[in-house]
């Protein structure tokens, strides 16, 4: 869950092309509104790079692999980096209008609209994801092969509720998988954690909560800090702090009153940098720190003190090295349990591109989304392409 600033200069690239795209798909329902696709061909500043273009349909799935519609596609902050060229992952690289690009998206809500004839366990209007990283995801049609999907539960989700909790690869999945592969938690426990307003922050206090867990939330000073305050305590956060309140030493004091009976064993890193250093000092002996991202762009520095007197354990995380390891029922399983959860979707905005009269103007009203994106208190993006 990496982050990089972006630039402030925004050159629209005025160049558009008509495109043919291989492995993608479509039906004959969409002949009102141009198929796009969100592309990119070298990394860069998002707001610079990205572009929308239209792309001609191909021809049925294969046997083995089924067309889908993607309904809302989100655009987190791992897909930022991907184009920027600072994400350990690429999306595959395609031959459109003559050059090759890259189809930006790694996790959406997508609708089946046709099924090869060796497809079992899918039919025609199943809401599935994709289990494939970087599947391209920021498009109006994709084929994809019926081992690479998972299907979702049926008629217990909205559709924003299902894109942005059920449907998203990355965020809640990770968070149920933090709680529940480094330490066996119980009700009563602690877990510490910053980034607590990110998509992930806020799934752990959810599934936390549930569970009767509690929760130490750190996040940045901003503006609107009473409304997000207030918001994190209604999801069930149990203390929320910005970093500031690290150098009060009688904070110190109160975690260790707090957590007198259970002191904290799990602490939840996506920032990195010396306030994650500052924090690991509130954890109790044989703790886990669980790292699933450094938007700092600063490196995790632990002091060695801590190893030796408290046996601390650092360890990394990756959703997608997850899928990679489990089995297709697995991964449908872990939907399930996700589903069952109930989240609470976050503050959101669909940006509707399917209906813009242009690829230019589609590209522009993009690329405006993005540049305010930069201040990074928005609220989660999602795209609609089809």
């Amino acid at each position: 869950m990496l982050r990089h600033p972006f630039t402030r200069s925004v050159r629209p690239n005025r160049v558009y092309a008509k495109l043919k795209l291989a492995g993608f798909a479509t039906s004959a329902i969409r002949n009102a509104v141009a198929n796009r696709a969100v592309v990119f061909t070298a990394n860069g500043n998002p707001a610079e790079v990205l572009r929308v273009q239209s792309y001609d349909p191909p021809s049925s799935p294969a046997p083995d692999s089924v067309q889908v519609r993607f309904r809302l596609s989100p655009i987190n902050p791992s897909d930022i980096n991907v184009v920027q060229g600072v994400y350990p992952a690429t999306p595959m690289k395609m031959q459109l209008g003559g050059e090759d690009v890259h189809v930006g998206g790694n996790e959406g809500l997508a609708e089946v609209v046709e099924v090869g004839s060796e497809v079992q366990g899918l039919k025609k209007g199943d809401w599935v994801i994709s289990a494939k990283p970087q599947a391209g995801t920021w498009s109006s049609f994709r084929t994809l092969r019926a081992e690479d999907v998972i299907k979702l539960p049926e008629g217990r989700l909205s559709e924003v509720n299902a894109a942005t909790i059920t449907a998203s690869t990355v965020n809640p999945p990770t968070a149920y998988n933090m709680l529940h592969e480094f330490v066996h938690l119980k009700e009563g426990d602690w877990v510490l954690q910053n980034g607590a307003n990110s998509a992930v922050g806020q799934a752990v206090i959810q599934i936390a909560a549930r569970k009767g867990i509690k929760t130490i939330n750190f996040v940045r000073n901003r503006p609107d800090l009473d409304h997000l305050m207030n918001q994190l305590a209604q999801l069930g956060a149990t203390h929320v702090f910005t970093y500031d309140a690290l150098s009060d030493k009688s904070l110190a004091k109160h975690v260790k009153q707090w957590t007198s009976e259970s002191p904290i064993r799990l602490m939840l890193n996506c920032v990195s940098g010396p306030d994650t250093t500052a924090m690991t000092r509130l954890l109790g002996d044989n703790a886990h720190i669980v790292s699933y991202g450094a938007m700092s762009k600063k490196p995790l520095s632990l002091p060695t003190s801590l190893f030796i007197f408290k046996n601390l354990c650092a360890q990394g995380f990756w959703q997608s090295r997850w899928y990679q390891q489990h089995s297709r029922q697995e991964r449908e399983n872990l939907m399930k349990t996700l589903a069952d959860f109930k989240l609470k979707e976050p503050e959101h905005e669909i940006l509707d591109l399917s209906t813009e009269s242009s690829d230019e103007a589609a590209t522009q009203r993009l690329r405006d989304v993005l540049v305010k994106m930069e201040e990074g208190f928005g609220k989660k993006v999602l795209l609609r392409l089809g």
